[in-house]
């Protein structure tokens, strides 16, 4: 039986998603406009008529990875901005892998690609301000300066665990080192600056 793909913004969205699902499992290599018609069950030419050119193609899967990380940013009542943090490290690399691996062969890909590599740097600086957004109601002083090391941390932890010996952690002993890592960033950042 063959997928139903929506129309208009949905299909650019699962366009993108059947793409950074293919850079995940093929890499760029194996990324093309017909194996993302195939992946997403379009009919052949579907992919080219939304995203003409490869260059389109790879920026719609950073955006579509920015807009899916910028949707799990805000706290809410039953999760504080601490729990986020730690919930939004574990759940990135339990929940969407595909993603965490696509984004790391993009922005490999970005130092040969200036459209690839400003949208994946407008991505993370969205992602930034949210990031300090967290960091400032968690009481953490200059959270704007220090949304930068904060993300880096972060993002050192799930390169590790998709592509570093983080890989090999159950995913108990994975949990717990993110919760204690992020702690003591947090510690190191609300303590002295001079220090």
């Amino acid at each position: 039986m063959t997928k139903q793909v929506p129309l208009g913004a949905d299909r650019r969205d699962a366009i993108a998603d059947a793409a950074i699902h293919l850079v995940a499992t093929r890499g760029l290599r194996g990324l093309t406009h017909r194996a993302v018609d195939a992946e997403a069950g379009l009919p052949p030419g579907s992919t080219s008529y939304y995203l003409r050119t490869r260059s389109a193609l790879l920026t719609a899967c950073v955006n579509r990875m920015v807009s899916r990380d910028l949707a799990t940013l805000p706290p809410d009542a039953e999760r504080g901005p601490l729990d986020l943090l730690i919930g939004l490290t574990i759940g990135l690399a339990r929940d969407r892998p595909d993603d965490l691996v696509a984004r790391y062969e993009l922005s490999l890909e970005a130092s040969r690609q200036p459209e690839l590599r400003a949208a994946i740097d407008e991505g993370g600086r969205q992602l930034r301000v949210g990031l300090a957004q967290l960091l400032d109601m968690l009481g953490i002083p200059r959270p704007d300066e220090a949304a930068w090391p904060a993300a880096a941390m972060m993002d050192g932890l799930l390169y590790d665990r998709v592509a570093g010996a983080g890989a090999t952690l159950s995913q108990e002993d994975f949990e717990a080192g993110v919760r204690r890592s992020i702690a003591a960033l947090l510690d190191g950042l609300r303590g002295d600056p001079s220090a």
